[in-house]
């Protein structure tokens, strides 16, 4: 609602994330059977998580508002959505207004995360760097110890340090850093750890909607913004699902009973919000831009999509569907690990991987994207006494982890 803190507790969702799947490049699309999520003419859609938190106010990494609430909830996520009211019609602390200008919007809240995070290791900064220079430790581990309740993995604090250059080469004396370095530093952290997006909400209102777009643009970058209209999402949604129109989440047009006799026909007020939606948003902008922000977040945390199956000819899994399973793993998974993405049982008892190839695969190397992979496990070997079988999920239950789900 257009009120502040709407939400308290993180409300959990389910979307989809939209990527070319394996059966189009090999002549399986008709035999393509997702048990997660779906796959349209070879796009397969795959299950993600959405974590809609506590709203943010200026004065939030102080305690201000809901402040502490929402940063904590930040731990929980790999990607952040800022969704901001572009139409200039709420204000910062959610209240309705007209002529706010929401560049501020994206501006704070950068602000009052990097300042959580900064004040938490400023006010230990002394300690942190004395500790630092006894034990002689390496950048890594201090910052790994330091950051790691912000959920932060070995692989995020590599890539910070890597991304800072000669300020974080060693040996680093830290009791040298003041200020100016930890503000670096955090600024480093924060591109790896919560990478972000802002999602221009409500593109379709508003009378300095298009100035607002192109300031906030102008600042952050196109292929960090993406102008949106929610609302007009939901009404295609449920125009589509009430079988008024055929609409694909995406797409730019849409079908209506005069190209598609088997869909109902539209009411007279149905058919003007259908013209003004067209119109104001999908003309426009070339689509509601929901469904490009979610797919942008995902491929901003460079997430690994892995399809594991039983058969490397036919491409089924253990329960018979072609490319039946899709995981999304965090980049520099090992192939080892996806084995125990899939089930503990299969991580314990693996014996070893083969790609599509037939080669066998070294159970430390990262997997890449799009990986079909078929595991073989000392269980299904001794049983078949001869061909080993693959290893498969041990059971029809999605898995319930942020960073990965079957699709």
């Amino acid at each position: 609602g257009n009120f502040p803190f709407t939400t308290i507790e993180p409300n959990e969702g389910i979307t989809y994330y939209t990527t070319e799947c394996p059966c189009k490049s090999r002549g399986k699309i008709d035999l393509c059977k997702p048990r997660y999520g779906q796959c349209v003419g070879g796009t397969r859609h795959i299950p993600v998580k959405l974590l809609d938190v506590a709203g943010l106010i200026p004065g939030a990494s102080e305690g201000a508002g809901l402040g502490n609430k929402f940063l904590d909830d930040l731990r929980h996520a790999h990607v952040l959505m800022h969704i901001v009211d572009v139409s200039g019609t709420t204000n910062e602390k959610g209240e309705s207004t007209i002529g706010y200008n929401p560049l501020n919007d994206a501006d704070w809240l950068t602000m009052e995360i990097h300042n959580w995070v900064f004040n938490n290791l400023w006010k230990r900064w002394g300690s942190i760097a004395r500790r630092h220079s006894a034990t002689q430790s390496t950048l890594r581990a201090t910052f790994q110890g330091q950051l790691s309740g912000y959920g932060a993995s070995v692989a995020t604090i590599l890539a910070m340090l890597n991304s800072m250059g000669d300020a974080a080469k060693e040996p680093c004396v830290l009791t040298t850093w003041g200020e100016p370095e930890v503000h670096a530093l955090v600024d480093a952290f924060l591109a790896q750890r919560f990478p972000t997006i802002l999602v221009l909400n409500k593109a379709d209102i508003g009378n300095d909607t298009d100035k607002n777009i192109e300031r906030i643009v102008d600042k952050y970058g196109g292929d960090r913004c993406f102008v949106a209209s929610a609302a007009s999402e939901v009404f295609l949604r449920n125009m589509h699902s009430k079988r008024h129109i055929h609409y694909e989440p995406g797409d730019m047009v849409y079908t209506t009973s005069a190209d598609d006799a088997t869909l109902a026909p539209l009411m007279p007020k149905m058919a003007a919000r259908l013209d003004q939606v067209s119109d104001m948003v999908l003309f426009r902008y070339g689509s509601t831009g929901v469904r490009a922000a979610i797919n942008a977040a995902v491929a901003l945390s460079n997430m690994v999509v892995v399809y594991p199956v039983k058969s490397l000819k036919n491409f089924t899994t253990v329960e018979g569907d072609v490319f039946g399973h899709a995981v999304l793993v965090r980049p520099g998974t090992t192939v080892r690990e996806v084995a125990y993405v899939l089930s503990p049982v299969v991580g314990a008892n693996y014996l070893y991987a083969e790609g599509e190839d037939g080669r066998r695969l070294s159970e430390d190397d990262a997997v890449s994207m799009n990986l079909i992979v078929k595991f073989t496990t000392v269980a299904s070997k001794e049983a078949s006494g001869s061909a080993p079988a693959s290893a498969a999920p041990e059971d029809k239950k999605p898995k319930k982890k942020v960073d990965q789900d079957s699709g």
